[in-house]
């Protein structure tokens, strides 16, 4: 499966929220007692391995990166078990789950929905499909993050809190997984500002070999559209 063909496919990005300790803890926010997660639209996807992609940040709008481990979903199912779990994964990918925070803020405040913050256009850079066999194993993989070649986020998915058979096993006993669903698994501390101008390089590799699977680039710009975020 290609990215191209996941991207077409699939129906819906889970995005698991608040599954890093660490990130909790930055943001301020409570520590989950079970798997958190809201919906991204797929017409939100930024293919990303190809050099020349671009961040669209609306004007008004503090953006926020969040590295994450995808998981793409190959079989469908729903109430699927943590044992079964990895039998309905067809691989991963590495994307960023892009945040209008301000515009989340004022939401929340008002206590109103934010797909809005998370939903925007080019708000999920994605990368090429990694086949499930390609990966030794999946809690030890590292996601990093640069902007203009600084790094700000660098962790381990071993420092999740909820592992992907618990997150798979809770998602899918809320609503049926379909084939090339993506499920983004949280990100490790360290989310920042990405402003128009920036360039950000993103890189998922396997400690367990010392191998490179991902690398995402892209170069943020000021969006042209109608669209201004004013408090």
């Amino acid at each position: 499966m290609s990215a191209a063909q996941f991207l077409r496919h699939g129906k819906k990005i889970v995005a698991i929220g608040r599954n890093y300790l660490d990130h909790v803890k930055e943001l301020n926010n409570a520590i989950p007692k079970e798997p958190f997660f809201f919906l991204k639209p797929t017409s939100s996807y930024l293919p990303s391995q190809a050099p020349g992609a671009k961040l669209q940040i609306p004007r008004g709008v503090l953006a926020h990166h969040e590295v994450e481990l995808g998981l793409v979903i190959g079989a469908p199912g729903a109430d699927i078990s943590q044992e079964d779990a990895l039998n309905h994964v067809a691989g991963y990918t590495l994307a960023v789950d892009m945040t209008a925070r301000n515009v989340q803020d004022v939401a929340k405040s008002k206590s109103l929905p934010w797909t809005a913050a998370k939903g925007m256009d080019t708000f999920t850079p994605i990368g090429e499909f990694i086949p499930k066999d390609a990966v030794v194993d999946y809690d030890n993989l590292q996601l990093s993050l640069k902007i203009n070649g600084e790094v700000k986020q660098n962790g381990s998915t071993s420092d999740m809190m909820f592992k992907i058979p618990a997150l798979i096993e809770h998602v899918s006993s809320i609503m049926t997984l379909e084939t090339g669903d993506v499920i983004l698994t949280g990100t490790p501390s360290g989310v920042g500002q990405v402003k128009p101008g920036d360039k950000v390089e993103c890189k998922l590799e396997d400690n367990s070999t010392g191998t490179e699977l991902a690398k995402i680039e892209f170069e943020a710009v000021e969006r042209e559209g109608k669209y201004q975020f004013k408090p």
